[in-house]
C-alpha cells in the first residue's frame, strides 16, 4: 500500500506515475478498473483531476529488494544503499518484507540514493534517534553541481525558513523571522567544463538542506527539480539530482548498546 498527498492540481495518474517508482500507466489503469485506488478515502475507476492536499491511497507493493541494496546486518542495526526514484517511506516498506522488525531512523529525500540505517529492536532505535537527533553521527554526500567553485573547500552558513505550502525552503543570508541557522561543508574533488563534484558534509540537518543551500550560492544539483533549472537539467539529460549520501560514520558512548560499532564507517 502506498499513500500519497497531492502537492498541488493535477490527473491522478499524473501524481501516481511521478511518485512511484516501478510503476507504469498500464498497471495504474488496471489498478483503477480493480478499484485499487482510493482518493479521500473512496474507492475510484477513473483517472480523475484532484487538488492539492487530497489524499491518495494505491493498493500497490513495490517489489522488494528493488529499492534498496543490503551493506550490513546483525542482529541490532540494517545499512542499505537506497535506490533513487523511491521514497524512504517505500524503502521502509520494502525493507519490512526481509527485517519484520526493522524501525525507521531517518529520511533521504525520494531522488537522493545513498547509505541509510534501520534499528531491528527497540534499544538500537533509541540510540540510532539519539545520534541522529544530537548530531554525534558523521553524514558526508557526493553530488555534481552546476558551474565551477572557484575554492576547494568551505563551511557555507546562512539561515533557512520552510514553506511548507509549496513544500520547498527558502534560504538567507542574515537572519530572518521563522529561519533557522543551517551550516554546510563542501570539498571539491573534481572540476569539469562547467560542473563540479563535491563531497559535502552536514554540519546541521534540515530539510532540503544541501540541495537549497547549493542553488542559493549559484551552483544547483544537476537534475534538482526543485531548486535547479529544468532547461540546463535536460540539457545534461538529467531527470533525477546527481545527490548521493555517501559516508555515515557513527559514535556511540560506553554504555551503549551499539558501542561495538563506535567509529564505524559506511560508505556506498
Amino acid at each position: 500500500m502506498v499513500n500519497l498527498t497531492a502537492d498541488k492540481p493535477q490527473k491522478l495518474s499524473k501524481l501516481c506515475l511521478k511518485e512511484v517508482s516501478g510503476l507504469s500507466y498500464g498497471v495504474f489503469m488496471k489498478l483503477l478498473r480493480k478499484k485499487d485506488v482510493k482518493v479521500n478515502g473512496v474507492r475510484v475507476d477513473k483517472d480523475l483531476s484532484i487538488e492539492k492536499g487530497d489524499k491518495v491511497t494505491l493498493y500497490y507493493t513495490i517489489q522488494p529488494n528493488i529499492s534498496y541494496t543490503p551493506v550490513y546486518s546483525d542482529e541490532n542495526v540494517l545499512v542499505i544503499d537506497k535506490a533513487s526514484g523511491f521514497t524512504s517511506e517505500a524503502v521502509y516498506e520494502a525493507i519490512l518484507n526481509d527485517y519484520p522488525t526493522a524501525k525507521f531512523i531517518h529520511r533521504l529525500d525520494r531522488n537522493t540514493s545513498g547509505v541509510m540505517i534501520f534499528a531491528l529492536n527497540e534499544t538500537a532505535e533509541s540510540e540510532l534517534l539519539y545520534g541522529f537527533k544530537n548530531r554525534t553521527f558523521d553524514k558526508k554526500y557526493l553530488c555534481t553541481v552546476y558551474g565551477v567553485l572557484e575554492r576547494d573547500s568551505e563551511i557555507l552558513t546562512a539561515y533557512l525558513v520552510k514553506d511548507r505550502d509549496n513544500s520547498t525552503v527558502k534560504i538567507f543570508d542574515k537572519k530572518v523571522n521563522g529561519s533557522v541557522e543551517i551550516k554546510t561543508g563542501y570539498k571539491v574533488i573534481s572540476r569539469g567544463e562547467n560542473t563540479s563534484d563535491l563531497l559535502v558534509t552536514l554540519y546541521t540537518g534540515k530539510t532540503h538542506q544541501i540541495r537549497a543551500h547549493l542553488a542559493h550560492i549559484g551552483h544547483f544539483i544537476i537534475g534538482d527539480g526543485k531548486y535547479g533549472d529544468e532547461k540546463l537539467n535536460r540539457q545534461y539529460g538529467a531527470t533525477r539530482q546527481k545527490l548521493k549520501a555517501h559516508i555515515l560514520t557513527l559514535n556511540f558512548k560506553k554504555e551503549d548498546k551499539l558501542y561495538y560499532l563506535n567509529d564505524k564507517t559506511f560508505k556506498v
